[in-house]
C-alpha cells in the first residue's frame, strides 16, 4: 500500500511576506488593540504601558530569536513549532507541544468566530437572533476559502490586512488630531481603579493584573512559523518574516500608546476604550475601524485554520501515534492537510454548538485562558530548544542568524512561564498537568524517531564537564560508591549474578556488565557491535541501569586483563569485580588468578553463588558472618544496599559471629551491637557457639536465611585447591552466598 503522507505533490512556494509576515502580523495586531490597548493606557499610565509593551515584547523577540536560530541551523518542512521543538528536544517533547499546539489552535478558531460574530452584533442589534447563523456559517465559509487552498486564503488575507491598516491610520489619525502634550503629561503615571466585582470587596487593578490583559497583544509570532511546510525557503522567510511582523507590531503598539495617552482623557480611555476608537475616527470614517474589528477577528481565525492542520499532519508524518496516520494525507496540488482540516471543522462547529446562542460564558472563557496557556509554553519550549543546541555546544549548531545567544533564549523562556502564572495561574497549572500527561504517554510508549535531536549534544556536555571536575576531587571514604564490573558474559544465562550486582549498586553507583569474545580479534570485531547490542537491549528489557562493555580477544584470560585494566568512564572505574562462582575443578587456577588479577588491580571482590531468587512480597533475611573488620565493613555495606532496593522489602539483616565458650559471648555480642550503632544499620545481632566445624554451623544457623554474606581471603600460591574445596563446603547446599573480600576504600562508619 502506498503511503498517503508520501505521494507526488506539489508544495505551495510562499515567500517571506505572504507566508510569515502577513499571518504573524494579523495575529499581533488583533482584538485587543481595539477593545483593551486605549483600557491598558489609562490604567498604567502611558510610562506603565510603555513598560509593559516593552517587558512583553522582550519574551517576544526573545522567542523570535530561538525560533531564528534553530531555523537557519537545519532543513524546516512542515509542523512549524511542533517540527522545531521536536528536531531538537525530542520527539517525545515535541509530540506533547504539538498535540497541545494543534487542540489550541482548533479551539482559537471557534473563540475568533465568536469574537467576530459578537462584533457584528454588537454593531447591528437586528442580528443578535441570528448570533448562532452568523458563527456557524463564518465557520463554513471560512473552512470552504481554507479547504481550497492556502494560496486562496493568503490572497484573502491581504485583503483582510489592507482593511485593517485602513482602521489603523483611521484611529491613530484621529488621535493626532486630538493630541495634547498636557493631556500626555496628565496621563503619564498609572492611576488603577476598583475591579468591578458582583461581592463587596472591590481591590484596585495592578500593575500585573493589567499587563495580563495587554500581554496577549504581543503573541501571534506561531501564525507565520506554522506555514513553514508551505515556504519557498523556510531558513531565510521565518526569521526574516517573523522579526518584520515583531518591529511592525511594537511600532504600531509604540504609537497607539503616544497618541492614545496624549488625546483621550483617562477615565474615557478606562470605560470607552473601542468607541475612542470608532467616534473619532480621522474624517469620521469609523466604519473603518469596525472592519478592522472584522479583520482581526476573522485573519486570527483564518490564522489558526491554517496552522492547526498542518501541525498536526507534521505530527502524524512523524508517526508518534499510529492511529493519527490518516491525517498524514497531503492533497497533491499543494500538499494540503484537508484530513486533518475536517478534524479542525468537526472541533469548530462543535465548540460553536456548545455556545449556542449568545457569546461568552465562563466556560468558554476558561478555555480561552488554556489556550493561552499552550501557546505560551510552546514559545517557552522553543526557547528551552534554543538553549539546549546553544549551551550544550553541539558542532552541528551553526545557525545562520547571527544575533542570539543562549542566555537570551534563558530569558525568554522563564519570561514565558512567569507569564503564564501571572495571567491564570489555575490555567497554567492545567495546562502543564496537560503536557505532562502528554509526555508521559509518549515516553511510556518508547518512540523511535527517525531524527537525531540536540539533547544528547546537551547531556554530553554536562556530563563531560562534570566528570572533569570529578577528576581534580579528591577520593574519600565518605564518597565512596560501589561501581561494580560484573563478569556476565551471556546475560540471560547469567541474570541472578547481574540482578545481585544491581542490587549491590542500588542506585548509588555504576554497574558495568562485561563480555569477553574469545577468537580472532579481527574476524570478531564485525560480531562485536551485535553483542553490546545484545547486553543494552538485555539492560533495557530487564530494566538494569547497566552500561555494557565487550572485548575480543585471543584467550579468555586476556579479555579478562583489558577489563580489569580499562574499564572506565573518565575518573569512574570499578573498584569491585563481581563473579560467579566457579565449581570446576579444572579451572580453578585460572579462577583463582583472575581474582587476584583483579585484587592487585584496586578492586574488591564479591563471588555470588545464586539458588533462588527473593520473592518480593515475601519475609526476607541476610546473615553476616562477621570474623574481623577487613571484610566486615563492606559486607554490612552490600547488605544495606541490597535490603534498600523495592525487591528486597521486608528484610532483616542479621549479624553473625561464632566464640569459643561462652564467657566471649556477652563481649562479643555489646561488640556488635555497637557496630551496628555505629555503622547506623537496623539489624539483629547472634552469637553462636564455637560447637562444630564452622561448616556445620553455617549449615546449622543460616539454612533458611534468603542470602548469606561471608568474608574470605584468597589462598596462597599452591593452596588453591585447599582453598577451593574449603569454599565450596560453605557455599553446597545453602542458600545464595556472596562471598566478600575487601581492598578497603569504604568507610561504614562515616
Amino acid at each position: 500500500m502506498t503511503d498517503p503522507s508520501k505521494q507526488d505533490t506539489t508544495r505551495n512556494r510562499f515567500g517571506t511576506f505572504g507566508g510569515v509576515f502577513t499571518p504573524a502580523i494579523l495575529t499581533i495586531l488583533g482584538v485587543i488593540m481595539f477593545m483593551r490597548a486605549n483600557f491598558v493606557i489609562g490604567q498604567a499610565g502611558v510610562l506603565g504601558a510603555f513598560s509593559i509593551l516593552l517587558i512583553a515584547k522582550s519574551i517576544t523577540l526573545t522567542t523570535t530569536f530561538s525560533v531564528a536560530a534553530i531555523s537557519t541551523n537545519m532543513r524546516v518542512r512542515g509542523g512549524g513549532f511542533y517540527f522545531l521543538i521536536s528536531r531538537v528536544l525530542g520527539v517525545e517533547f515535541g509530540g506533547a507541544i504539538g498535540i497541545a499546539l494543534f487542540f489550541a489552535l482548533a479551539l482559537s478558531v471557534p473563540f475568533y468566530i465568536l469574537g467576530f460574530a459578537e462584533a457584528i452584533v454588537r454593531s447591528y442589534p437586528v442580528l443578535v437572533p441570528y448570533f448562532q447563523v452568523i458563527t456557524l456559517g463564518t465557520a463554513l465559509v471560512l473552512f470552504g476559502l481554507v479547504y481550497f487552498g492556502a494560496g486562496w486564503a493568503i490572497k484573502i488575507q491581504f485583503i483582510i490586512m489592507a482593511f485593517l491598516f485602513l482602521a489603523i491610520i483611521a484611529f491613530l489619525g484621529g488621535a493626532l488630531q486630538n493630541f495634547s502634550f498636557t493631556t500626555l503629561q496628565q496621563n503619564l503615571n498609572p492611576q488603577y481603579t476598583p475591579v468591578h466585582l458582583e461581592d463587596k470587596t472591590a481591590p484596585l487593578f495592578s500593575y500585573w493584573v493589567v499587563f495580563a490583559i495587554y500581554f496577549p497583544a504581543v503573541t501571534g509570532i506561531a501564525a507565520g512559523v506554522n506555514m513553514s511546510g508551505d515556504l519557498e525557503d523556510p531558513g531565510r522567510s521565518i526569521p526574516r518574516g517573523t522579526l518584520a511582523a515583531v518591529g511592525v507590531g511594537f511600532l504600531v503598539y509604540i504609537t497607539q500608546i503616544i497618541l492614545c495617552g496624549g488625546a483621550y482623557d483617562r477615565n474615557a480611555l478606562i470605560t470607552t476604550p473601542y468607541e475612542l476608537l470608532h467616534d473619532n475616527a480621522l474624517f469620521g470614517w469609523s466604519i473603518l475601524v469596525t472592519l478592522g474589528v472584522v479583520a482581526a477577528t476573522l485573519s486570527s481565525a483564518v490564522g489558526s485554520y491554517l496552522g492547526a492542520p498542518r501541525v498536526l499532519q507534521a505530527i502524524s508524518r512523524d508517526r508518534i501515534l499510529h492511529f493519527m496516520h490518516f491525517f498524514a494525507r497531503g492533497s497533491r496540488r499543494g500538499d494540503e492537510p484537508r484530513s486533518a482540516l475536517l478534524l479542525t471543522l468537526a472541533i469548530t462547529t462543535g465548540v460553536l454548538l456548545w455556545a449556542g446562542n449568545e457569546a461568552g460564558g465562563a466556560a468558554l472563557n476558561g478555555v480561552a485562558a488554556l489556550i493561552t496557556m499552550f501557546f505560551l509554553y510552546s514559545y517557552g519550549m522553543i526557547n528551552l530548544a534554543a538553549f539546549i543546541e546553544d549551551f550544550g555546544g553541539n558542532p552541528s549548531f551553526r545557525p545562520q542568524f547571527s544575533y542570539f545567544h543562549w542566555w537570551t533564549a534563558l530569558l525568554g523562556g522563564i519570561g514565558c512561564v512567569v507569564v503564564t502564572v501571572l495571567i491564570n495561574w489555575k490555567a497554567a497549572l492545567i495546562a502543564i498537568i496537560i503536557i505532562m500527561a502528554l509526555l508521559w504517554y509518549l515516553k511510556a510508549r518508547r518512540l523511535i524517531a527517525a531524527f537525531g535531536d540536540a539533547r544528547r549534544g546537551f547531556i554530553y556536555k554536562q556530563t563531560r564537564n562534570n566528570l572533569l571536575r570529578l577528576r581534580r576531587m579528591p577520593e574519600d571514604p565518605k564518597n565512596w560508591r560501589p561501581n561494580i564490573l560484573v563478569f556476565s558474559g551471556n546475560p540471560m544465562a547469567r541474570e541472578e549474578i547481574v540482578a545481585y550486582a544491581a542490587w549491590m549498586e542500588s542506585k548509588r553507583g555504576i554497574v558495568y556488565l562485561a563480555n569477553v569474545l574469545v577468537g580472532d580479534v579481527v574476524e570478531l570485531a564485525p560480531r562485536r557491535p551485535a553483542a553490546m547490542q545484545q547486553l543494552t537491549q538485555f539492560c533495557n528489557e530487564k530494566n538494569y541501569a547497566a552500561f555494557p562493555v565487550v572485548v575480543a580477544a585471543q584467550k579468555l584470560e586476556y579479555g579478562i586483563n583489558m577489563l580489569l585494566q580499562a574499564t572506565a568512564i573518565g575518573p569512574i572505574r570499578p573498584n569491585m569485580a563481581v563473579l560467579g562462582w566457579s565449581g570446576k575443578m579444572e579451572s580453578r587456577q585460572t579462577y583463582l588468578n583472575e581474582l587476584r588479577r583483579a585484587s592487585s588491580l584496586g578492586m574488591s571482590l564479591a563471588i555470588v553463588e545464586t539458588k533462588e531468587m527473593p520473592e518480593p512480597e515475601g519475609k526476607k533475611r541476610i546473615d553476616i558472618w562477621w570474623r574481623g573488620q577487613k571484610n566486615g565493613a563492606l559486607m554490612l555495606l552490600l547488605a544495606f544496599l541490597i535490603s534498600e532496593n523495592w525487591e528486597w522489602a521486608n528484610t532483616r539483616i542479621r549479624i553473625m559471629r561464632v566464640v569459643k565458650n561462652e564467657a566471649g559471648r556477652e563481649p562479643a555480642e555489646q561488640a556488635l551491637q555497637k557496630l551496628m550503632d555505629l555503622a547506623r544499620v537496623e539489624g539483629d545481632v547472634e552469637v553462636v557457639l564455637e560447637e562444630a566445624s564452622f561448616s556445620r554451623i553455617l549449615h546449622k544457623h543460616s539454612a533458611d536465611a534468603t542470602c548469606v554474606i561471608l568474608g574470605f581471603e584468597l589462598p596462597e600460591m599452591g593452596k588453591e585447591a585447599e582453598w577451593h574445596d574449603r569454599y565450596r563446603s560453605f557455599v553446597d547446599e545453602m542458600p545464595t552466598m556472596i562471598l566478600v573480600n575487601s581492598l578497603g576504600g569504604e568507610d561504614l562508619f562515616v
